[in-house]
């Protein structure tokens, strides 16, 4: 579609769609959480991951987390071959690099029948997947956190349930569920996730691979307990049992965690101290494990390399794209505007400079259905994934009263056509197998207005990039 075309259309889309009032508008409280209470909230539920790897023979820091900038070029389309080189940095070459850990976020924001309740997105970031022969791994975390007072914590606040991803999988606990497992210290509650290596699978057997998440059922208490001594590290997982552990990766925006785990940060300095270089199959004591920190930063960083009207090309292709109309502009932490206003296409599929057809197949963050929630929760983690379609997107998903996302906006048009920047559908925890139908409510109306009392940072920038 002409450039033209689509600034009449998206003008035309936004005159005409009818907004509903916001969900409990007339009961619920008109306050929002500042900035920096947002901060913190991603900060203190943060999650503690325990991580194995697998570096020996020559693959030294491979199943590190990263940063999608690590070599500092300014182009994520040679992440995977660059990432080649971590060895040399956990060596103590290629200084330049800047590994920083990092968990992308966004926080949802909503008032419902006068509580502010909060859904947490964690974006669990890879360079390279597979043995290295893939691009860009994207894993993720979800919380749904109910009846916050501005104060991370506080009484009468509770976690609902957990969602993270088994490959295409997503699997939901409530906490309720013994299986879900905390770390709580006076600066957070930090949800157990195991994560497996960058390795594949082994066949005949489908084994834990590629960097899937799994709850760590092991109580922390127990974990505490051991965590200075000679016993073997390692961890119960949900549909599985006794996972080596080889790292720990601490939040750095919650200090008794850090302090707990004495852990560190990456730098060309700490990095030969901070690598595993042990085979997945080796165990090793918990006060060998690796502990290190990790930062926060913002989907909304990553988002507008996307765009159709940035250098999109650089780090993306143009065969898978996404539709989304804007209410409001995607800004810097600043302010900035980076995406403006209107209907906009975002390009991607994943770009793999290092790969003869440039490409693996992998889709970036606006293709995404889980940005949206819009993802049929699963009870187990299936050998291979078995997830059913929930189908938000096209309009057939419908959620505990039936409404499908363009109901719940006002806006039937956008179904199949393009996403809304604010559809959300927040799962309850509570697993339907039904299809096409998911437990919990596609938010309505401007949900995400201060005078709804609502908020929605999957399009504004939080932390500092820390340039």
């Amino acid at each position: 579609m002409f450039a033209s075309s689509r600034v009449l259309l998206a003008a035309l889309l936004m005159a005409a769609a009818v907004v509903w009032p916001g969900a409990g508008s007339a009961a619920a409280a008109p306050w929002t959480l500042t900035t920096a209470q947002r901060q913190s909230y991603l900060q203190h539920y943060a999650p503690l991951i325990f991580k194995r790897g697998d570096e020996n023979n020559g693959q030294e820091g491979t199943d590190w987390l990263s940063n999608y900038d690590f070599d500092r070029d300014g182009n994520f389309a040679d992440n995977r071959v660059d990432w080649r080189g971590v060895t040399q940095y956990a060596a103590g070459a290629n200084t330049g690099w800047r590994i920083r850990p990092t968990l992308y976020t966004a926080l949802i924001e909503y008032t419902e029948n006068g509580s502010k309740n909060l859904v947490l997105l964690y974006h669990v970031y890879n360079a390279a997947d597979k043995d290295l022969t893939e691009i860009h791994d994207w894993e993720r975390i979800e919380l749904v956190v109910r009846g916050v007072s501005g104060t991370p914590g506080a009484g009468g606040e509770s976690v609902q349930h957990a969602t993270i991803t088994h490959h295409k999988d997503h699997v939901m606990r409530r906490t309720t569920d013994s299986s879900v497992k905390f770390m709580t210290t006076a600066t957070g509650k930090h949800l157990l996730v195991w994560q497996a290596d960058g390795s594949n699978f082994d066949l005949p057997s489908i084994n834990t691979h590629g960097h899937e998440l799994r709850f760590a059922t092991t109580a922390w208490e127990t974990v505490a307990a051991n965590m200075n001594s000679a016993k073997k590290a390692e961890v119960d997982i949900n549909n599985g049992s006794e996972k080596n552990v080889h790292y720990a990766f601490v939040p750095e925006g919650s200090p008794a965690a850090v302090s707990a785990w004495r852990a560190q940060p990456i730098t060309s300095a700490t990095a030969s101290a901070l690598v595993s270089r042990l085979d997945n199959g080796t165990s090793t004591g918990w006060q060998s494990v690796k502990r290190v920190t990790y930062e926060l930063q913002d989907l909304a960083d990553i988002i507008p390399t996307h765009w159709q009207n940035a250098n999109w090309a650089v780090n993306w292709l143009s065969s898978k794209s996404s539709d989304v109309l804007l209410e409001s502009p995607v800004t810097s932490e600043s302010g900035q505007v980076e995406v403006s206003a209107g209907l906009q296409r975002f390009y991607t599929a994943s770009r793999d400079n290092g790969a003869s057809d440039l490409t693996d197949g992998r889709e970036g963050i606006p293709s995404k259905s889980w940005l949206y929630g819009a993802y049929s929760g699963e009870e187990n983690a299936d050998d291979i994934s078995g997830s059913d379609d929930f189908g938000g997107y096209e309009g057939v998903g419908l959620d505990s009263a039936g409404r499908s996302r363009g109901a719940a906006s006002g806006d039937q048009a956008s179904h199949n056509a393009y996403w809304r920047q604010h559809d959300y559908f927040v799962h309850t925890g509570v697993v339907d197998t039904a299809g096409h139908r998911e437990s919990g409510t596609w938010l309505q109306g401007e949900w995400y207005t201060a005078a709804n009392g609502g908020y929605d940072s999957r399009w504004t920038q939080l932390f500092d990039d820390r340039p």
